[in-house]
């Protein structure tokens, strides 16, 4: 990998490795082996460097897989991150984690998400603070490694960070010259992949093209189309300098049932896979471009910077209350959103000798400036009505960092501290309401802290300790209207626990208190924000892992919520997000050809109001099985089956009040179904291997 991505710990003499060139684990002081062999194309997924875990075996998952839903990914990284749909198709994924409910990815702490350094959250985006429907332009078969932060621990990482980093790097090259792979089943559902990567010297390239459609099992056809174009240009200048080009572009589109009430399907007037309007729907345009440069020095210093410049335009048609304002024309409406985004990064690595101690200093610097006109109409089908709202907001954002890390006790012991100071500029013009313009600023430091200490090499345990501050930001509209409002949450992320490896086994368990400054909801009918004051949650973690055999490896992870809830009297709880989150999963790889995997993913009921325990989500446990078998040593088949027992359940549920025709208004429980069994089977063909 010629260029990771901003790091948090880097060299090897520290014994926790962040990131690494080769997808094998640097050799720190006794690392992890690896769980699965090396793979035709290996993908690897990392957990918190801090937790001393690197994590291999769902990277065969990821390669194996035949993705046909946009929650799969999320859910293979067993990550304690629940996501699920609210529309079926092009929507954004709505998140939660650790017990909050992260809307679309901003609010609540926010999970911050990148791709190749550009981050993915969508700062007061049309439907949503933090929006991520951006990922949808990226294609699974292209990632290389995932990097995983379990919360703001890293100085590196700024807005939306509070409760945890995925970082997605994508490949600069394939193994083979040409790739295809060819997929359908269920629901009207196709999907092809062409992927070009010549062999070039000292240049890494590849061009891929991605399509896929599907219907879904809803009444109402999902008319759900995926377009996504990606290519890479990285030229090793020499030895210790690359430079690199990176795009990509996508498009999406899809007509969709939205969140239905429940208690009609109850009553058997509506089917789960019904509508009440079927005109919602969502059309997307995104593209990317970026290019990195990185200089490696003579004494192990590493200096790099990358820039990136990204349009989106989104189109939003939804109807949440049905006719609860409205009567007679009814409550849909269109939500825009057309915005320019340019980034830059710059990092400096320096190991270094501290008091006789070895260490890593990190530092840089970021910025990112927002473009945004973000408009809400009222409609009727796909025709606007009228302007509720439509104003042009400018954000902008300025940070710096730096963070040391130093080894003591011949490497037993790990400290580490860090700072990171951002500052945004609010500059809102609002066409509709003059009254609601201004310019306001706000800044914030963010301090971390960690340490990991090892009593024995010839004990396979660690202790562990980690500190972050993390921010988020509110939507620029509610910053300038309510000046005297939050404009910047923080979240304060406290983690301690202990990790072990004896022979094939790994096993981690850790405890977590987070407690956050202020909560941000999102309230979709005038596209505002709420606070709802300062909030606590707390629980712990354990994840396991076992190498059977060497083709056999075993997973499971569960996150628990002991509670949360907001401060103050009388206690009002967090609501709308799962306490529990489990996963497990037993993988085959490379035997005799043959590679599969059966998991399982589950959530606990929950909350849906702060104050009432007895109106509740539903909870679900669902099984996923997937199979491939190489008939060719450039030729694979494969086989997928989603939600394998058929099980009936729902990826979301949220309570609000709404009408439908010929009713009085009432607060319901409204939720997307899940799919239903779907099955798909794939071809992959792989030419002139390199």
């Amino acid at each position: 990998m010629l260029f990771p991505p901003r790091t948090l710990f880097i060299p090897a003499l520290l014994s926790i490795t962040a990131f690494a060139q080769d997808p094998q684990p640097a050799e720190p002081q006794r690392p992890e082996k690896p769980v699965i062999p090396e793979l035709h194309q290996s993908i690897v997924v990392r957990a918190t460097p801090v937790e001393v875990t690197i994590d291999r075996r769902n990277g065969e998952v990821i390669q194996r897989t035949l993705f046909s839903r946009d929650d799969q990914l999320l859910q293979l990284l067993d990550a304690g991150i629940n996501a699920g749909q609210h529309e079926g198709g092009a929507k954004s994924l709505e998140i939660r984690r650790f017990g909050y409910n992260l809307d679309h990815g901003g609010v609540s702490g926010g999970l911050k998400i990148l791709t190749d350094g550009v981050q993915q959250n969508l700062a007061t985006q049309g439907h949503g603070q933090g929006y991520l429907g951006n990922l949808k332009s990226v294609t699974p078969e292209l990632i290389k490694e995932v990097n995983l932060i379990n919360g703001p621990f890293s100085a590196e990482y700024g807005d939306f960070s509070g409760l945890g980093v995925v970082h997605i790097i994508t490949r600069e090259t394939m193994p083979d010259e040409l790739t295809l792979r060819v997929q359908g089943g269920s629901f009207d559902t196709a999907r092809g992949l062409l992927v070009y990567s010549p062999n070039w010297q000292r240049t890494d390239a590849l061009v891929a093209y991605e399509g896929s459609y599907s219907n879904g099992p809803f009444i109402h056809p999902l008319g759900y189309r995926r377009d996504n174009f990606t290519g890479n240009l990285t030229r090793r200048i020499s030895e210790k300098r690359q430079a690199a080009l990176k795009f990509n572009n996508g498009r999406a589109h899809s007509d969709s049932s939205g969140q239905i009430p429940l208690d009609e399907v109850v009553a058997g007037r509506l089917d789960r896979f019904g509508a009440i309007n079927p005109t919602n729907g969502i059309k997307q345009w995104n593209g990317t471009l970026a290019a990195y440069f990185r200089q490696e020095g003579e004494r192990g210093q590493v200096f790099k910077v990358d820039g990136f410049a990204s349009r989106t335009i989104f189109d939003h048609f939804m109807d949440f209350t049905f006719y609860l304002n409205d009567p007679i024309n009814g409550d849909a409406f269109q939500q825009h959103d057309s915005r320019l985004q340019e980034g830059a990064n710059a990092q400096y690595l320096r190991p270094n000798r501290l008091l006789g101690a070895t260490g890593y200093l990190s530092a840089g610097g970021n910025f990112h400036a927002n473009q945004i006109n973000v408009s809400l109409y009222p409609r009727i089908g796909r025709t606007p009505t009228g302007v509720d709202t439509r104003a042009q907001a400018n954000i902008t954002n300025g940070a710096g960092y730096v963070q040391e890390n130093i080894a003591l006790l011949q490497g037993r012991l790990l400290i580490g501290g860090g700072l990171r100071f951002d500052e945004f500029r609010f500059d809102v013009a609002d066409r509709v309401d003059v009254s609601a313009s201004g310019v306001q600023t706000a800044g914030r430091w963010q301090p971390k802290a960690n340490v990991s200490f090892t009593p024995s090499h010839s004990k396979p345990v660690t202790l562990f300790a980690n500190y972050g501050r993390g921010i988020s930001t509110a939507d620029a509209r509610a910053v300038v209207r309510y000046p005297d409002q939050v404009r910047v949450a923080t979240t304060d992320f406290v983690q301690a626990g202990a990790a072990s490896r004896v022979e094939r086994l790994s096993l981690q368990a850790d405890v977590f208190h987070i407690s956050r400054s202020n909560e941000q909801v999102y309230v979709p009918d005038d596209g505002s924000t709420e606070f709802r004051g300062a909030s606590r949650s707390y629980g712990f973690e354990t994840k396991a892992s076992a190498e059977l055999t060497h083709s056999i490896f075993i997973n499971g992870g569960i996150t628990k919520t002991g509670n949360a809830f907001y401060t103050g009297f009388p206690r009002v709880y967090v609501d709308s997000a799962p306490h529990f989150v489990a996963n497990a999963g037993i993988t085959l790889s490379n035997w005799k050809g043959w590679s599969g995997s059966v998991r399982m993913r589950a959530i606990n009921h929950y909350r849906l109001d702060g104050e009432d325990p007895s109106i509740l989500a539903s909870g679900h446990t669902v099984y996923d099985f997937g199979i491939s078998r190489r008939l060719h040593r450039d030729v694979d088949l494969s086989l997928a089956v989603d939600n394998l027992l058929n099980r009936r359940y729902y990826e979301t549920q949220n309570y609000f009040e709404s009408r439908l025709p010929g009713q009085a208004p009432a607060f319901r429980i409204h939720a997307t179904p899940g799919y239903s069994r779907t099955i798909v089977a794939g071809l992959t063909v792989r030419l002139r291997s390199k």
